[in-house]
This record gives structure tokens, sequence and C-alpha cells, in this order.
């Protein structure tokens, strides 16, 4: 099969291949830095993760309080037809940025995005990735976290019980459920994820409902906010008319990326996927249209429910989190609904719980991956009989104390500049994507390689990749633009906003110069290391496949087989 390929001397496998896989990059270098021969159990994975697992973990760890919360900033800053434009065009970028994740994740499934670049592209780029993406999901949990213990406060102020006991309440549940291993985790997060779109469906219902005047208050609204007070808001008084407009849609164009960070973790649980050529092009599909359809379904009825200038909506955006923070509150209490906000908050905490529970595990996973591929000491590599990384484990859920910081006011406010961090350590994970994408596309074409035979082809390629990765290097630039435009400097936001930036740029040519790596020519990078067992796992996927419809031919369950297969699996 690969009689011409210069790789075919390099491709040992053995049968424990198939069953546990972990894939390493930096042997692209000159002199290969970790050599995995397969049959080390002690720094295994265990590929127990199934296509709907995936799916869910991705949804779990992307729907939260960007959507629930953070919309209500975006149309109360640029209006509702601005934030549907910027939340579509950043949607767009997204498609784009996940259908070349999912090509590379299908052809052969590696420890996260630091294995990617290493190996298609640089491996001081896969350094400088795979340390971004970690300070992002170091970030995150404790912002969750924090999170968490706000949404209770709805219910319990912090004068009545200190903030800490929730954040330690939550604390010790995620790492419990991230340690008891990756089949029972995926399977926890597949039922949290699924109340999630359940939650979803049925606030689009809800809005539905209220836009016809369907609710208590009998008024149908319409497009009437798109008339009054308008569909387009100038960014403030002192930058009004078209231009401020303008500027308004811009600064959306940042809390729409934020909303959706989170969508590219997909990438991380490849390694632990069962059959991942069919469950991980499936996953990437199902969970880009999932995410795209709600927040957009959402956010353009939610335009039509609420006004950018109503009251409620500017005293939820100073409300921090929970219900009485969320747009979607006020489109139920302006609609007469009184039993709801309750009902609601409890759904927020469900979201937040469900998207630091997946947090953590992609912190943990991604240390992992920096460590198989010699970037990290090599004992955050090891792993437990369940195949966890508890050494990642341990040291990612360290960072968790930051949450702490909620338990005093004046710190809470220092913390809030760390979330600030996360979505330029995000956008620059995106940006890297793309490039190894466009480093794996070119390889392709210059070995000659049948992409026509890929299990998952990403569409209109190269020119969408190049398309995402400019206006994702334009939105990386303009991110934090507003600091610039009144007299008085805010340093703060432009230092926590932009320091992404020269850190990533540091680790790159930082490790260029130690290690004295190179960009790889598109001749030399290797597309067939573990190829075959890839291949054979493939195979013996489609054999089961096989033997399962012919044993529901014949079952009194094959109308719900198919119901499941070709329905429900699609939504759940």
């Amino acid at each position: 099969m690969f009689s011409d390929n210069k790789f075919k001397k390099e491709e040992v496998l053995v049968n424990d291949d198939l069953e546990n896989l972990s894939t390493v990059s930096s042997q692209l270098e000159e002199k290969p830095e970790y050599q995995d021969d397969g049959k080390d159990e002690s720094t295994r994975l265990r590929k127990d993760l199934k296509a709907r697992h995936i799916s869910m973990i991705a949804i779990g760890g992307s729907i939260g309080t960007g959507l629930l919360i953070g919309t209500g900033n975006s149309l109360y800053t640029a209006g509702p037809m601005s934030v549907f434009i910027a939340y579509s065009f950043v949607g767009l970028l997204v498609f784009f940025t996940m259908a070349a994740l999912g090509e590379m994740a299908s052809y052969i499934p590696l420890d996260g995005f630091t294995s990617y670049a290493s190996r298609y592209c640089d491996p001081a780029l896969g350094f400088a990735v795979g340390y971004a993406y970690l300070c992002k999901y170091l970030i995150l949990p404790p912002n969750q976290l924090t999170a968490a213990a706000l949404v209770v406060q709805y219910w319990i102020d912090r004068e009545r019980v200190n903030p800490g006991v929730w954040i330690t309440v939550f604390f010790v549940v995620i790492v419990a459920m991230n340690f008891i291993g990756v089949k029972f985790f995926g399977e926890f997060e597949f039922w949290l994820s699924t109340f999630k779109v359940i939650v979803m469906i049925g606030l689009i219902i809800l809005l539905f409902i209220i836009m016809l005047g369907g609710a208590p208050d009998h008024h149908r609204r319409g497009f009437e906010y798109y008339r009054h007070p308008g569909a387009f808001k100038p960014y403030s008084e002192r930058i009004p008319g078209s231009k401020g407009k303008f500027v308004a849609f811009v600064a959306v164009l940042v809390y729409a990326l934020f909303a959706y960070l989170g969508i590219e973790l997909t990438g991380i649980v490849a390694a632990e996927a069962h059959n991942p050529r069919k469950s991980i092009p499936k996953a990437i599909k199902l969970t880009m249209y999932r995410i795209i359809v709600f927040y957009l379904l959402t956010i353009f009825l939610l335009g039509m429910c609420v006004a950018y200038d109503d009251p409620l909506l500017k005293k939820a955006r100073s409300a921090g989190t929970g219900a009485a923070a969320s747009p979607y509150v006020v489109a139920i209490i302006n609609s007469g609904i009184k039993a709801l906000p309750h009902i609601f908050n409890a759904c927020v905490l469900m979201f937040v719980f469900s998207a630091c529970n997946s947090d953590l595990y992609v912190a943990s996973r991604t240390l992992y991956g920096l460590a198989i591929d010699n970037k990290a000491p090599k004992i955050f590599a090891i792993t437990n009989r369940w195949g966890v990384p508890y050494y990642a484990l341990i040291a990612s859920s360290l960072f968790c104390g930051l949450a702490y910081m909620n338990v005093s006011s004046g710190s809470a406010k220092i913390f809030g500049y760390f979330v600030n961090v996360v979505s330029i350590f995000g956008l620059l994970s995106w940006i890297s994507i793309l490039i190894t994408y466009l480093c794996f596309f070119n390889a392709v074409k210059a070995q000659n390689v049948d992409r026509s035979k890929f299990a998952y082809r990403a569409p209109f390629q190269p020119y969408g990749s190049y398309f995402a990765l400019s206006f994702c290097i334009l939105i990386a630039f303009i991110k934090n633009f507003s600091v610039f435009l009144y007299h008085e400097f805010d340093y703060k936001n432009f230092i926590t906003g932009y320091i992404g930036i020269p850190v990533f740029v540091i680790s790159y040519f930082g490790y260029k110069l130690i290690k004295k790596t190179r960009i790889l020519k598109s001749a030399e990078v290797d597309l067939y290391t573990f190829k075959a067992a890839i291949d054979e796992e493939e195979e013996q996927g489609k054999i089961e496949d096989a033997e399962k419809r012919e044993r529901m031919k014949n079952s009194k369950s094959r109308v719900l087989f198919w119901l499941y297969d070709n329905i429900i699996s699609n939504v759940f």
C-alpha cells in the first residue's frame, strides 16, 4: 500500500495501536524529541469517546454565558441588525476553521493543536499554539467557577453565604468528574449538553411566541424594534451617525468572537475518539451547524423581543452573571411571564457548570499534548489505568484557585482583566489552526495524496482558509480598539486585550532560536506515520456498522433505530 512512500520505513504498527493510539508529531524535527512506539501504557489516552460524546463536549464548551449573557452587551452596544450581521460573519469564520480542523483530525487524529502544528508546519508553531491554548483553558475554568458562584447569588446573596462556598462545591464536583475516566466524563457531559440543547430549543420557541404576541401581554412585536429605536445603534453620543454605527458593529465582532470560542475543542478530543474517520467528521459538521443555528436564530429573535434602549437591558449589563444579567430574561419580564426567571437562572447554572467541566478537561488534555510532544515536563504525559493524565489534571486544577479572587470584590475586578485575555489566546489558536491546515493542504498536494478519498474534505479550500485567516488576523489587531477612541487611554484593557500577541510571538521565535527548528517543506511533511492504523480502524468500523445494519434489518426495533440514527442523533 505504501511501497512508493518514503515514509514507509518509519511506520511501525502493533495490534494494540488500534485500541490505544497516542500519536506524536515531534519526530518531524531533524532529531526527533520523542518517539512513541505505541506500547507505553503509562502515557496512553483511552479511545472511549463516540461521535455523540465529541459533538456534545464541543457544545458544552461553547454554549454558555457567551450566548445567554454576552448577547445582552452586544445588543446594547450596536442594535439588533448589527449583532445579527456580526455573529453571522464570525460564524462564517467558525465554519472554515472547523472544516479545516475536521479534515486534519479525521485524516490522522493527534493529541491537540501542538501536535498538528508540529507535524504539518513547524515545531515552533506547535509550541506557541500549545501554550497559547493552555493559557486560555487555565483561565476559563476559574472564570466559569466565578460565574457559577454569581449565578447562585441570584437566590442567596453573598452576605448570607460566602461565594467561596459555592466555588468549592462546584470545583470538587468537576475535578471528580474529570478523574473518573473519559468514558464516564463523556457520558456525563453528553447528558448535560443534551439538557442545553433542549433549553435552547425551548428558548427559541418561547422567543418566537413572544414575538408573535402569544405571551400574557399579547403585544405583537414583530419588527417593531427594528423601526424604533432602530436596527443599528451608534457607538456613543461622542461617536454618532453612520461612523458610530460602524464602530459599534466592529465592537460587536469582538463579543461574537468570545461567544464562539470553544467550538474548536473537537480537535482536542479527537485523540480519544473511537473510529475517528466516522465520528470526527460527523461531530465537526453537526456541532458547527447546531451552534450557528442556536446563536443566529436566538439572536435574531432576541432583537425582535428586546429593544437596545430598554431600561431593563441597561440594568442587566451591570448585574454580573445569572438570570438578572440575561437579555432573554428581559424579554420574559417584559412579556409578563412571572415564573420563568428563576427557572432560567437554574438553566444558566447548568450551562456554566457544563462549560466549566469541559474547560477543565481541555486544559488537562492540552497540557498532556504538550508533554507528549516534549514541550512540557514528561510527568504531565503519565496517565492512570482509566487513561486520565492525572498529573496534568492536577496542575490544571490548581489554577481553579484563581476563582477565589471572587471572594474579595476588589480582586474580582482584577480577575475581570484575566477574562479579557481569553479571547486573544482563543483567536491565536484559530489563526494557528488555519495556518497549520494550509501547510497540510500544500503537503497533500505536493506529495500527490488523493484528497478525494479522505473521510472528510473541508469545502472551498484553500480559499476558505485564506479568507478566515485574513479576517482572524484583522480582528486580533482591532480587538480592543475602543481603548484608543477617547482622550483617556485605558491601558489596563489594552494590556490584557493584546498581551497574548507578544507572548505568542516570543514563544514562537524563542523556541525556534533554542531548538533550531525550521518551517517544514511540503515534500518533507509526514503524512503517513500511524495512518495505516487509522485506515484499519476505519475498515473495522465499516464492518461493525454493516453487521449492525444487518442485525437491525430483522429486528422489531428497526424503526426506532432508523429514527435514532437519522433524526434524534443529529439533534442530540
